[in-house]
């Protein structure tokens, strides 16, 4: 179940043909849906209060399912249908599977009403939506079907324009979170190796590489054996974004700097340099030389046995066991040659994909604009997020929000419970991150965490690239540009820090990026960047 708490939250076009567009619907000139037949009047559905609709209502909802549990019978969903009046029919995908569904049903024009952790792409909400097979939101948001979620986007208007598309429309809702620092898992030091050698913290990458040869000659784990893994990796997808920061890269994919300038990481000089300090490591056999054939529940093993030194994951524990505490600090990004390293490419507050949708089947968008509104707010967020009350929390001081925790019914872990009970387990669902939902419930831990990222992340932290939409056409061109450049860096990735190829041909493997397209795709995004940012 840990695996399912991590899951998260990168660009696909799917091109239909015309018989598949006839089917799902045709684009109007000006990208805007063409309404449904039979769409209800506005009449029958409140603006206000509870229930929403005067005659209940049946809609159809598809979604990506964790398997934990029968969603016709979870609590939440129960009490959401009490309250609101309208009914769901789930169309349930499992996680794995739900991207390969989702493609199916938008190629087969057999639509669901909406989308609920739908994880729709820049790319799709674009493609879906001048189509007409998703329908614009910002009308039902503007004429009061959804005051909670109008409250945001006028407090956070970076919010409204990075979810508005180049037509000018909103297809798509995101999960927002401006309190977010971590886009994935940190790295994370063990800290009874830091205390075994008698080291604070590495500031430096040459500070760094000293600490990790020392944990491979000195036996910091104390069991005699020369059994330490000074650094441990899956592919290095898991340790790259954070790697890159300590050349001064915020992202590994498109990301902008301080000055608003695009950049491809992997023609960078900072990506060379992260190449060659990953190469040093390798060769000195500080890197795990399983990297690039292990599985993340093999790292986990390694660090359940108390053999790595650092490594990523959403928490320490989840991969060293035990129960949550201080005793593992979060990695303090460490400084290279690069000037003004290191960086970190922070959370930008909101999901970069969309979480929910209407489609034009939907026969009632006001009612379902109303539903999901529910979800941004106070109520409707403690309700998706923590069950009922009485269930999994109670209130402490009602009229200050302040919850305690109860007793989990039947014992066991309260994280796994909470999947039996509401939809919102294991994946990115649409809603807010109210610091107030979580008032009375956070624990010492939460707060060192917190503490943590204060201290070395938030004060060098920016985000990477705002959620920028490319047109179709220059999103067709992006895709096929990254398709190919992903494929050969990937490969030349792990050639370069085994050593299978030579840092000597660097400038032989840039002029291949470029030649493949890196500087067309820098300012296929520059020209998005520079139009986001020209928005009010």
């Amino acid at each position: 179940m840990k695996k399912l708490r991590k899951a998260s939250s990168i660009l696909l076009c799917l091109t239909l043909s015309a018989t598949m567009l006839a089917a799902c619907g045709s684009p109007k000139g000006d990208g805007a849906a063409t309404a449904p037949s039979g769409t209800a009047s506005t009449e029958g559905v409140k603006k206000e209060g509870f229930p929403i609709v005067d005659e209940p209502i049946t809609l159809t909802v598809m979604s990506q399912d964790a398997g934990v549990a029968d969603w016709n019978t979870m609590p939440v969903l129960q009490e959401m249908e009490k309250l609101s009046g309208i009914k769901l029919e789930y169309q349930l995908s499992p996680i794995d599977s739900f991207e390969t569904k989702k493609n199916l049903v938008f190629a087969s024009g057999d639509l669901p009403d909406m989308f609920y952790a739908a994880d729709l792409k820049p790319a799709e909400q674009v493609t879906y939506g001048t189509q007409g097979i998703l329908i614009p939101l910002e009308k039902y948001i503007d004429e009061g079907y959804a005051p909670n979620i109008k409250k945001i986007f006028d407090e956070n208007p970076d919010v409204r324009k990075s979810f508005t598309t180049p037509d000018g429309h909103i297809y798509a809702l995101p999960f927002v979170d401006k309190a977010a620092v971590w886009y994935r898992g940190p790295m994370w030091y063990n800290g009874k190796f830091l205390k075994a050698l008698n080291v604070s913290e590495p500031k430096t990458t040459e500070e760094l590489y000293t600490f990790l040869k020392r944990v491979k000659e000195e036996d910091p784990n104390g069991n005699g054996k020369k059994d330490e893994i000074p650094l441990t990796s899956v592919k290095l997808d898991d340790l790259r974004m954070y790697f890159f920061g300590f050349w001064g890269m915020y992202n590994e994919g498109i990301y902008s700097d301080k000055d608003g300038k695009v950049h491809y990481p992997y023609q960078e000089e900072g990506y060379k340099g992260y190449l060659t300090f990953m190469n040093r490591l390798w060769k000195e056999e500080l890197l795990d030389h399983e990297t690039f054939s292990q599985t993340g529940d093999q790292k986990k093993a390694k660090g359940e046995n108390n053999q790595l030194a650092l490594f990523n994951d959403y928490h320490a524990y989840f991969t060293l066991g035990g129960e949550p505490s201080s005793e593992h600090p979060l990695m303090t990004p460490v400084k290279s040659e690069i000037a003004d390293s290191p960086v970190y490419g922070m959370h930008p507050g909101m999901s970069a994909r969309g979480t929910f949708a209407i489609s034009s089947s939907n026969p009632s968008p006001e009612a379902t604009m109303r539903w999901i509104d529910y979800l941004y707010s106070y109520e409707g967020a403690t309700l998706f997020n923590q069950g009922p009350e009485g269930t999994l929390w109670k209130f402490k001081d009602e009229a200050n929000r302040v919850k305690e925790w109860l007793p989990v019914p039947g014992g066991g872990d309260r994280e796994e419970y909470r999947g039996k009970i509401t939809p919102n387990y294991g994946v990115l669902t649409p809603g807010v991150n109210d610091p107030e939902v979580a008032k009375g419930l956070r624990t010492e831990f939460d707060e060192w965490i917190d503490q943590q990222n204060q201290e070395k992340l938030v004060p060098i932290g920016k985000s990477p690239f705002p959620n920028v939409y490319l047109t179709n056409e220059e999103q067709s061109e992006a895709t096929s540009l990254l398709s190919d450049l992903e494929t050969y860096v990937k490969q030349m990735e792990a050639k370069f820090v085994t050593g299978q190829e030579p840092l000597e041909n660097w400038d032989k493997y840039v002029a291949q990026v470029k030649k493949m397209g890196s500087d067309r795709l820098v300012e296929l995004y520059q020209g998005a960047y520079d139009r986001w940012n020209a928005e009010q």
